[in-house]
């Protein structure tokens, strides 16, 4: 049941029936609604949504509609957020969430036979940020979070959501996939205020063999710079789809650093050899680092 002010109407009830837990509805990136199909409209939001028993269960908030008006698909944030999110402006003036500092983004099925994981659960760490706590924990880039306290990790979202859940100061131990295997590590979390946000991204020269087979001509970076730098990408090539462009930057490939032009070839022969369908690039570009797997020809 939710009740409100819908068109200055104070006090009305509507009724209807949960239709979804942990909807994302774009309203940021711990978005986690209760989509319901009691009537809700102008003048609702705010007010509480009940349960039969009469308890609150969440707080209308927003509907989803081509008119403007109750089309039967609105969001309630749950009970269990507002509390928190109002024990902290009470508290402390402001809402702080757990924060590890890393970058992360979903992992699709190229990216999981990529790193040899058997299935596309858990949240791939693209980069860490400098003296965060994953970094002072030995999490890097490369690692599947598979795993946080025991619970297993869905996706990028449900990881976000879970760290921003824990007071700063906790110790946390994550499972993360690394070189093929799982391993344990415990993470200190740290504070992160409403005014920074968590990032889930859900970042001339000869073409040689095993360059041509991912449709990308290589150069070696300037002098003091890390990786290699795409001086070509085939428009027709896989890594074109996958978005890698020119002037992008290659800073490992399968895990392995690398700094010249051959560094891929033997990277990505070795790849092939060991019967990987695709090879995983961790790739700098204007918008950020993050992981692309990208199909190799096998002829």
């Amino acid at each position: 049941m939710a009740i409100g002010n819908p068109f200055g109407l104070g006090g009305t009830v509507t009724a209807g029936i949960v239709s979804a837990h942990g909807r994302n509805i774009g309203a940021g990136p711990y978005d986690d609604f209760i989509q319901i199909d009691a009537a809700v409209n102008r003048g609702n939001s705010g007010g509480p949504t009940f349960n039969l028993k009469g308890e609150v269960v969440g707080v209308n908030t927003a509907i989803a509609s081509p008119s403007g008006g109750n089309v039967g698909i609105a969001f309630a944030i749950p009970a269990h957020v507002s509390e928190r999110v109002v024990a902290d402006l009470r508290d402390d003036g402001k809402v702080t969430r757990g924060f590890i500092g890393v970058q992360i983004q979903p992992i699709t099925k190229e990216i999981a036979d990529g790193i040899g994981l058997k299935d596309t659960r858990g949240a791939l760490v693209a980069d860490t940020t400098r003296d965060s706590p994953a970094a002072k924990a030995g999490i890097r880039s490369g690692d599947a979070i598979v795993a946080v306290d025991g619970e297993p990790i869905k996706d990028a979202r449900a990881l976000s959501m879970k760290i921003a859940s824990y007071p700063p100061g906790r110790s946390v131990p994550m499972t993360v996939w690394r070189e093929g295997r799982e391993r344990t590590v415990t993470i200190e979390v740290g504070g992160q205020d409403n005014e920074r946000r968590a990032r889930a991204d859900l970042g001339s020269g000869r073409t040689d063999e095993g360059q041509a087979r991912l449709g990308l001509q290589l150069a070696p970076a300037q002098d003091g710079e890390d990786g290699v730098v795409i001086a070509e990408v085939d428009p027709q090539s896989a890594a074109a789809e996958k978005g890698v462009r020119k002037g992008d930057v290659i800073l490992d490939v399968g895990g392995q650093a690398v700094s010249r032009p051959q560094d891929v070839r033997s990277a990505v022969e070795a790849a092939r050899k060991d019967g990987r369908k695709t090879v995983l690039l961790r790739v700098k570009s204007r918008e950020g680092v993050r992981f692309v797997a990208v199909p190799f020809a096998t002829s």
